[in-house]
């Protein structure tokens, strides 16, 4: 069973970018007005596709959440950005042919951080905890599959962490 921890930089390096202006280096822009926390994270797409820009809108599903399946882009990164503030949590496994259900992680996300999937790096579908929850996705698109499902042959479950 996966018990979700804290979302951190350090704890979530494996998987790809936590992408959030706290404790993050900056610089001035627009004569002092603006503070820009610069690359936070970055895209990650093959040769001759492009980036957009989405946004998803995300129902809660039934908790404990019984996890079937992961889904990676072999393709390129995906970012997500919460819209309306709203924690939300994420599950992830290290990129290769299939997940392997011992290095599983769930994490409990804040609504002040978002997250970039690195290229490959298996994880569940958006997991809203607010109904009509809404967040900006940066994706790849262009020619070729950029979606592998892995269904498991049996469910691995979370439970959530108290502070929910």
């Amino acid at each position: 069973m996966l018990k979700p921890e804290p979302l951190t930089k350090e704890a979530f390096t494996p998987f790809g970018d936590v992408i959030e202006a706290e404790n993050r280096e900056y610089f001035m822009i627009n004569n002092g007005s603006t503070r820009r926390y610069h690359k936070l994270a970055t895209t990650q797409v093959d040769e001759g596709s492009g980036v957009i820009i989405n946004i998803f809108q995300a129902t809660p599903l039934s908790y404990p959440l019984h996890i079937m399946m992961l889904e990676r882009h072999p393709r390129g990164s995906q970012a997500f950005m919460p819209l309306l503030g709203n924690d939300y949590l994420v599950v992830v496994a290290p990129p290769g042919e299939a997940p392997d259900p011992g290095s599983i992680r769930a994490f409990h996300v804040k609504g002040s951080q978002g997250v970039n999937y690195h290229q490959g790096v298996w994880h569940h579908p958006v997991l809203a905890l607010t109904p009509n929850d809404q967040f900006l996705v940066v994706d790849r698109e262009g020619a070729g599959n950029n979606c592998d499902e892995f269904f498991f042959s049996e469910q691995i479950r979370v439970i959530l962490a108290p502070n929910f």
